[in-house]
C-alpha cells in the first residue's frame, strides 16, 4: 500500500498557503492570489514575466474515503470531518513541496524555469493554463501516435 505525502501532517492550511507565498516570493514572485472554492483551490503568482497558476482539486467531504471507515461503517460526522480536513491538509503540504522544490531545481541549474513551469504557465489573454490547453490533443497524439496540428513543431510537421 502507498503512503501519500504527509498523510498525518498537522500542519493548517492556511500555514502552508502562507509558506507557499513566502516561497514564491523569495524565489522573486511580483505577484501572489490565493482562491478557494469548494471544489478547488488555486495558486496563482507572477514570477520572470509568466503568469503561474496551480490548481489543486479539493477532496468532497462526502466521499466514501472520509464517511465509512476501513470496514464499511459510517464514520460520525465529527470523525469524517476530521479525516476530510486531514486530506486538505495533505494535499496543501504536497503542493507547498512541489513549488519549492521547483523553484529550487531552477536555482541551481537543474532544469530552467520556462521549462519547469510551462504547463502551469497562463499565456497572455488565456484564462486556462498551457498544461490545461493541450492536455487533451497530447493524449490524442500518444493514442493515435501522430503529431497533431497543435503540436507541428515537434517533428511532424513545419513551423509556421
Amino acid at each position: 500500500m502507498s503512503r501519500r505525502y504527509a498523510a498525518d501532517t498537522s500542519v493548517p492550511m492556511d500555514r502552508s498557503i502562507s509558506e507557499i507565498r513566502t516561497t514564491v516570493r523569495r524565489y522573486g514572485a511580483s505577484e501572489f492570489a490565493h482562491m478557494e472554492s469548494d471544489t478547488q483551490a488555486a495558486i496563482h503568482f507572477t514570477m520572470r514575466g509568466r503568469r503561474i497558476l496551480f490548481r489543486l482539486a479539493m477532496p468532497d467531504p462526502k466521499d466514501a474515503e472520509f464517511t465509512k471507515t476501513e470496514t464499511g461503517r459510517d464514520r460520525s460526522a465529527s470523525a469524517a470531518e476530521t479525516a476530510w480536513e486531514q486530506a486538505c491538509r495533505s494535499r496543501w503540504r504536497a503542493l507547498a513541496l512541489v513549488i519549492k522544490a521547483k523553484l529550487e531545481a531552477v536555482e541551481v541549474g537543474i532544469v530552467v524555469f520556462e521549462d519547469e513551469f510551462l504547463a502551469n504557465t497562463v499565456p497572455p489573454g488565456a484564462s486556462v493554463t498551457f498544461g490545461e490547453a493541450v492536455r487533451e490533443e497530447m493524449r490524442l497524439a500518444h493514442e493515435k501516435r501522430e503529431l497533431t496540428p497543435l503540436l507541428p513543431y515537434l517533428g511532424g510537421g513545419s513551423a509556421a
